[in-house]
């Protein structure tokens, strides 16, 4: 077994998780979500506390393999349930801005159209400031898809660093041409 595998989840208060036959089901304050499980991967739960077991006497390779990857998704869903995924972007350039209706955002970035962005169910979007966005929601890949979007709106060019960002990214400048 992994040694991510074989690190335990912990249950935080108010959040119930419900195991029946292959499939997990998480309920918190946030929200609930669902995952299915691999056949030979199970689950045991103990004073708020959940482990992966994993059947390995048919030494089936995937079995062992995926023992980690169903702890991350379920560990994933549990800190999604309670606390919840953001993402935050930012915008660079003249004239760059976005601007919240209702659900959906308008972004202007250099086009001649305004870009009218809605998010999936799920996933809330807020404009903090005209040049700051924040994506929410309860699973980490559906907060990480969508903030992937909405900056292939327009990514960073390499000269002026114009474009959509995260907020954590540095993005790297070439120099220019130089004149003679």
């Amino acid at each position: 077994m992994s040694r991510v595998a074989k690190k335990p989840i912990e249950i935080p208060a108010g959040v119930t998780v419900d195991i029946k036959g292959s499939t997990v089901a998480v309920k918190g304050p946030l929200g609930e979500d669902s995952m299915t499980l691999l056949d030979g991967i199970s689950l045991k739960m103990e004073n708020n506390i959940l482990s992966v077991v994993a059947d390995y006497d048919g030494g089936d390779k995937k079995i062992i393999a995926s023992g980690g990857l169903i702890r991350a998704l379920l560990n994933n869903i549990v800190v999604g349930v309670s606390k919840g995924f953001t993402k935050e972007l930012e915008i660079v350039g003249v004239g760059y801005r976005a601007t919240q209706q209702s659900k959906d955002v308008q972004f202007q970035l250099g086009y001649s159209h305004p870009i009218v962005f809605s998010p999936p169910a799920g996933v809330q979007l807020e404009v903090l400031e005209p040049t700051k966005v924040r994506v929410k929601g309860i699973n980490k890949q559906q907060v990480g898809q969508v903030a992937a979007n909405i900056r292939e709106l327009r990514p960073p060019e390499p000269y002026k660093g114009k474009g959509i960002k995260y907020k954590d990214e540095t993005i790297r400048k070439k120099a220019g041409k130089t004149g003679k």
